[in-house]
């Protein structure tokens, strides 16, 4: 399912330079298959903003190559933001407004930043309920990521994330709890998903809400659940949209953060992610840091170029075929008329028709 490049958006650019599959609109319109409507609701600080664009955009572009996706991004009004991506965002990206009068057929909603001891007392949270809630009733299928998952577990089932008083950071194996749903069809039964997070919800806790995990780490925790009906929210606690060098970019920032004294603790590898060719040559740099605090001497480029190599993405092709169970299940559910939640004949309660659900 080729993303059709329907707006100026940069990414869509970005995209095509790098070899994805990206329609012009004419070329889309001479095709005789039906388009799908995916809102993203773009939370991330302004740092991860254009790079969560393009991390979530390649993830639905590469589930499937046959139907054409209009990619619909937006954003909260009440997230702080600088000059350049406020610009950004006012050139590319729709409101909220807008997206509940044209209709989604699926939306995905990324994780955020936050500031307060409580998620409750974010300057998103009002807003990001009152997306959820709109969604729940017009969106057949709604994605959480990371930060998203544990709002959505707070307000709408009670259930608070737990500061794991340690960051739980690195690529985790993970096994799937239920070989039969439809969102795991032809997934390997253990597999690996990056996790970036101080906070967890556990499998009871799930489990409590009423809710069905269907695939969990033994280090990291639970990584993907449904709601009740096993099919209106998909729930991801890790980041399988991460490219390859996401976790990267995290540890460089973390280690500058400690050279420019920001920080006073150096930071830990991200775990199963560096090989050990490469915790040696960080772990050089990171004894060159601590010499020049006492040397004077000037502080050297971030060694990442000489380490590209060595890193493996060992999740991308899972996640791939999670969105693409998940997509082509919306596509045979939603209805042509966006504005309606279902085709004639689907039970809101359980869309996919599956046994067990609880009503």
């Amino acid at each position: 399912m080729p993303l059709v490049a329907n707006s100026s958006l940069p990414t869509f650019s970005r995209l095509r330079e790098e070899g994805e599959t990206i329609l012009s609109s004419d070329k889309a319109i001479h095709q005789d298959i039906r388009e799908m409507h995916i809102g993203l609701l773009n939370m991330m600080p302004d740092a991860a903003l254009t790079a969560t664009e393009r991390q979530f955009f390649r993830l639905v572009g590469e589930s499937n190559q046959i139907a054409q996706f209009y990619m619909h991004p937006f954003t909260l009004e009440e997230l702080d933001r600088g000059s350049k991506e406020k610009q950004h965002i006012d050139l590319h990206y729709e409101t909220f407004e807008q997206i509940k009068a044209q209709g989604l057929d699926a939306l995905i909603i990324t994780g955020a930043n936050v500031s307060q001891p409580e998620l409750s007392l974010e300057p998103f949270w009002k807003p990001l309920i009152e997306v959820i809630d709109w969604a729940y009733e017009n969106v057949p299928s709604t994605l959480c990521s990371c930060l998203a998952t544990h709002a959505v577990m707070e307000f709408r089932y009670g259930q608070k994330r737990k500061p794991l008083g340690y960051k739980q950071w690195g690529v985790f194996q993970h096994r799937l709890l239920d070989r039969t749903h439809p969102l795991i069809n032809g997934v390997n039964t253990t597999f690996d998903v990056p996790h970036s997070r101080f906070n967890n919800i556990s499998r009871a806790q799930f489990e409590a809400a009423g809710l069905h995990v269907l695939a969990e780490s033994e280090e990291a925790g639970v990584h993907l659940a449904v709601s009740e009906d096993k099919f209106r929210i998909v729930f991801f606690q890790g980041h399988p949209e991460y490219d390859m060098i996401s976790l990267l970019k995290e540890y460089k920032r973390e280690v500058m953060r400690f050279a420019n004294g920001e920080s006073e603790n150096y930071p830990p590898f991200p775990k199963n992610y560096f090989s050990l060719q490469t915790q040696a040559i960080f772990d050089e740099y990171h004894a060159h840091i601590l010499n020049i605090k006492d040397t004077g001497e000037a502080l050297r480029e971030f060694p990442e170029t000489l380490i590209l190599d060595q890193l493996d993405n060992t999740w991308h092709d899972t996640a791939e075929a999670v969105l693409n169970n998940w997509i082509g299940k919306i596509y045979q559910i939603t209805n042509n008329n966006r504005k309606a939640l279902f085709m004639d004949g689907v039970d809101p309660l359980n869309p996919l028709n599956l046994g067990t659900v609880k009503k």
